[in-house]
């Protein structure tokens, strides 16, 4: 009888959480998209033409926490492991609210290349923004299951979470690299 009622008081509590993280794997992306279409905040006086540059600290930081995270699991060190991919998680909420702050407040950049570079860039942007929506919940899937000590559940998304989260954040620099000469 308790080992009942304990698997579903741990089943009502995964809803719950469950809930959350669809939620905000659907309100994430869409506050993002919306900031694309709404009017510029007037924030003259607020410069944040440097925080481009802090993106590509973020995602750069990001990618080897990943891959500190992954070469620890894979030597049996769980504490770095998990230190690492909290790490990587912490970098890319920052990310997040930064980006949000600046799209929110800063002037667009339209890449300016031509030639073969226009379409590898297009290519690298496209992907990079299909898989970064993509990867929300998978991330917050993984460390929930992580965090819950649901070791079988996080094994098996985090096999799609990592290559996807490592892709997103070197393609999140590579964008910077390639935009770079056409912020204003």
């Amino acid at each position: 009888m308790n080992t009942v009622k304990v698997n579903s008081s741990v089943s009502s509590k995964d809803k719950r959480y469950m809930t959350v993280i669809a939620v905000l794997s659907v309100a994430i992306p869409v506050v993002v998209a919306l900031l694309f279409f709404m009017p510029k905040a007037n924030a003259s006086n607020v410069d944040v033409s440097y925080l481009p540059g802090f993106h590509a600290i973020l995602n750069s930081l990001t990618a080897v926490a990943l891959v500190i995270g992954y070469y620890n699991i894979k030597k049996g060190k769980v504490r770095n492991h998990r230190a690492a991919m909290l790490t990587a998680f912490g970098l890319s909420a920052i990310f997040l609210v930064s980006y949000v702050t600046y799209h929110f407040l800063g002037e667009r950049t339209v890449f300016g290349g031509e030639g073969a570079l226009k379409y590898i860039y297009y290519f690298i942007l496209l992907t990079h923004i299909v898989l970064a929506v993509v990867i929300v919940p998978l991330v917050l899937l993984s460390v929930y299951f992580g965090i819950t000590e649901q070791n079988a559940r996080h094994r098996r998304i985090s096999r799609w979470t990592f290559p996807i989260w490592l892709y997103v954040a070197v393609t999140g620099v590579l964008v910077f690299i390639l935009i770079s000469p056409y912020y204003v």
